[in-house]
C-alpha cells in the first residue's frame, strides 16, 4: 500500500524498524519476529540498509520477502553513497517490479572499512538529490510514483551544527518530493515537540512520524549512543538505570527502558503524534510490551477507516 493511503487510513500510525539479517539462521529468526509482530498489524515495516554489497543484496532480498510472503506494506530504505545513478535506477526498478512502493531516502554514511571515502563519487551528495530522483523515476509501481519518506532530527542533524540551516535542508528535501518524514530515535520528548514546531515555522506540512527505540540493557544503551549518533539521555532515565546496579541486570533495564518508552509513546499519543516508529532491533518482546502497556492493538480510535 502507498504511504499516501496509510496515512490516509490511519490518524496515527505504527511502523516497526528491521535490519537485514547477516546469516541464514538469523533471517530465518527474523522472519519469526516478523510474524510474532504481524499480530500487532503495523502500518507498515521499513528495512535499513547499509553501504556494503552484502547488506544492500540481503535488504532487497528482505524487502521482497516481506512483501511476497506477509501481509505487511514494507518501506525500504535506499542510500545515494557508494552508487552510480544506474545502480539506483536498477534497484527502483527491481522494486516496482516486485510490487514494492515505498522508500525512505538517505543520504547514508560511507563504509566504515572505507577510510577517506570519496563522496564524489557518488551520483548524489544530498538525499534532496536522492529523493528527486527517486520521485521522477519513469518506472512508477503507483501512479502518484513512490512514496517517499526523509529523516528527522529532533536532537539536531550530527553534521549540521546550524539548526536554521538543518531546517533549510529538510524542506529542501520535503518540496522535492517527500511524503512524510520520520525521525531519528530520542527520549526526551520535549526535543520532539520543539523539533515539530520549528518544521511548522519552515512551512513543512507533512506528516512527522516519532522515533522511539526502547532501552533494553546498559551495553545496548552505549551501542545506542552510536547507533544515533550522540543521542541524548535525560538524567532521569540514567537515574532509573542506575537503580539498577551493580549488575544491570538486563531483565532489570529492560523494566526501565520498557516503561520510559510506554510514557514517551503515551505522552506523543495524547499530543496528536501522527505516528511511532518502533526501532526494534530484530527483536519482539519490547515492542509487544509497549503496546499492550498502551492498550493499542485493534484501537478503532486509531484509524480513520
Amino acid at each position: 500500500m502507498h504511504i499516501l493511503d496509510i496515512l490516509a487510513q490511519h490518524k496515527t500510525t505504527f511502523s516497526f524498524e528491521f535490519f537485514p539479517p547477516k546469516t541464514a539462521q538469523a533471517s530465518e529468526d527474523l522472519f519469526a519476529t516478523i510474524s510474532q509482530l504481524q499480530e500487532l498489524q503495523p502500518s507498515f515495516v521499513s528495512v535499513t540498509y547499509g553501504a556494503g554489497g552484502t547488506t544492500r543484496d540481503r535488504t532487497h532480498e528482505l524487502i521482497v520477502r516481506i512483501q511476497t510472503e506477509t501481509n505487511l506494506t514494507a518501506v525500504s530504505h535506499l542510500t545515494s553513497v557508494c552508487h552510480s545513478r544506474e545502480e539506483l535506477s536498477a534497484i527502483l526498478d527491481r522494486y516496482a517490479s516486485s510490487g514494492i512502493e515505498n522508500i525512505l531516502a538517505l543520504r547514508g554514511d560511507p563504509p566504515r572499512n572505507s577510510a577517506g571515502y570519496d563522496r564524489a563519487n557518488d551520483a548524489f551528495q544530498y538525499a534532496e538529490q536522492l529523493v528527486r530522483f527517486i520521485a521522477e523515476h519513469p518506472n512508477r509501481p503507483d501512479p502518484r510514483g513512490f512514496g517517499i519518506g526523509v529523516a528527522g532530527f529532533p536532537e539536531g542533524h550530527p553534521v549540521t551544527p546550524n539548526r536554521l540551516q538543518e531546517l533549510d535542508y529538510l524542506k529542501r528535501k520535503v518540496d522535492a518530493g517527500a511524503h512524510y518524514i520520520c525521525t531519528q530515535l530520542f527520549f526526551d520528548n520535549r526535543d520532539f515537540y520543539d523539533f515539530r514546531e520549528r518544521c511548522e515555522l519552515a512551512g513543512i506540512t507533512v506528516p512527522i512520524i516519532a522515533g522511539i527505540m526502547p532501552v533494553t540493557s546498559k551495553p545496548g544503551m552505549v551501542r545506542m549512543a552510536d547507533l544515533a549518533l550522540g543521542a541524548r539521555f535525560p538524567a532521569r532515565l540514567l537515574r532509573a538505570i542506575e537503580r539498577c546496579a551493580p549488575e544491570y541486570s538486563p531483565e532489570l533495564v529492560a523494566k526501565v527502558g520498557i516503561h520510559w518508552a510506554t510514557e514517551q509513546c503515551r505522552d506523543l499519543l495524547d499530543n496528536h503524534v501522527r505516528g511511532i516508529h518502533f526501532y526494534t532491533l530484530n527483536k519482539s518482546d519490547a515492542t509487544r510490551q509497549i503496546y499492550e502497556n498502551l492498550g493499542v492493538k485493534d484501537s478503532v480510535a486509531l484509524r480513520t477507516d
